[in-house]
């Protein structure tokens, strides 16, 4: 006589079929109200890109979103690297900034003669060679004939 198969079902049932995993997300999308929000904004679509594109169509709005292409731009030009090590010197400085407006320590002026001491230290002028070096770049760009930014105005 054949010994009797050992059929095991419950490792066939471990994972729940594509259909019913299908119908428990359909249930937690209608118990969760996501099922109703989309249904209303698919009725309300027409009323919905309406607000969109009258939006969109005020001036305020086409200018906000052409300087936000503008500044996308200009960021993509930056290295990641530069642009981190850009924006650590700045809230650095930043911090500096505040420190000294929190405990305002009397600083006196230098003078004449301290300020021409200032003039000839190397360290000085090695620190300050970036912000003179940026001040240069920034005013020669700002002496230049602005570039194109509108599709029209583009070569």
């Amino acid at each position: 006589m054949a010994d009797p198969t050992n059929y095991d079902l419950s490792r066939e049932q471990k994972e729940p079929s594509a259909g019913d995993a299908l119908s428990d997300l359909l249930e937690n999308l209608h118990h969760h109200g996501f099922l109703r929000m989309a249904n209303d904004v698919v009725k309300a679509n027409t009323q919905i890109a309406k607000m969109v594109v009258d939006g969109i169509n005020q001036p305020g709005s086409q200018t906000g979103i052409q300087n936000l292409s503008i500044l996308l731009v200009a960021l993509s030009k930056i290295p990641p690297e530069q642009l981190s090590h850009l924006l650590t010197a700045f809230t650095r400085g930043v911090e500096a900034m505040t420190a000294t407006r929190a405990a305002p320590e009397k600083h006196h002026a230098p003078g004449v003669t301290g300020f021409i001491k200032m003039l000839g230290d190397d360290e000085t002028w090695q620190k300050a060679a970036p912000l003179f070096n940026a001040l240069q770049a920034f005013s020669s760009t700002l002496q230049s004939p602005p570039p194109a930014t509108r599709p029209s105005e583009r070569p």
